[in-house]
């Protein structure tokens, strides 16, 4: 039985190195319109780098710590007229971004959840890399502008986001009082939530995570 249950721990090993030895899942996205400039440079397996420039000092502040948190490396570039249409169309880019690095999505974990406290709040965040996009926000954001961004941009870059990665995004802050801390806390669980759902799954290979056999 020892011999055994050795014989599997190197075929376990083995299968989780040739999933690690693939190529480093990168992706590019741009988006110009007449109205912003956005570029979106994404390495999902990375170390949670980010070179984040959009001119909005509280979207910068977002991007950084939902790489940081998620462990990707992360260079947002954009340029535009006005914050909305920037954090709109960086969510957009980021999305895509997400989309094309995760491909046919074989052999990832495909869910993620996390909770979060920052300080007096407590967040919730749970996803679903299945392809079937559905957003549901409950932010609680008590004032109208944080820092130099607007609470109504902070809810439009998630619901953004999830629309163009087809991602099904569920989060919730159980409390708290401090829109900051709501924000920076939601974020951070999203991050981690990204970070369990992209993880290749060493028992399933390069499968597709569905019994439909495609996501």
């Amino acid at each position: 039985m020892k011999r055994v249950s050795q014989e599997r721990e190197l075929l376990s090993n083995s299968e989780t190195s040739s999933l690690f030895a693939s190529p480093e899942r990168k992706a590019e996205s741009q988006r110009k319109t007449s109205e912003v400039e956005v570029t979106v440079a994404l390495n999902m397996d990375g170390r949670g780098k980010s070179n984040v420039k959009t001119g909005t000092q509280f979207l910068d502040h977002i991007l950084r710590t939902l790489a940081k948190h998620a462990l990707f490396d992360l260079e947002v570039e954009a340029t535009g007229d006005l914050k909305h249409h920037i954090c709109e169309d960086v969510a957009l880019a980021l999305g895509e971004a997400l989309s094309k690095a995760l491909a046919e999505k074989k052999g990832i974990r495909r869910f993620g959840s996390a909770y979060v406290p920052m300080e007096d709040s407590l967040a919730r965040a749970v996803v679903d890399l299945g392809g079937r996009p559905y957003v549901n926000l409950e932010l609680k954001f008590a004032s109208k502008e944080i820092e130099d961004l607007t609470t109504e941009d902070i809810v439009h870059f998630f619901h953004s986001l999830a629309m163009a990665c087809k991602l099904d995004l569920h989060i919730a802050i159980l409390y708290g009082e401090n829109d900051h801390h709501k924000a920076e806390a939601a974020t951070k669980a999203l991050g981690l939530a990204l970070r369990e759902a992209v993880a290749y799954e060493a028992r399933t290979l390069s499968k597709i995570p569905s019994t439909k056999g495609v996501l």
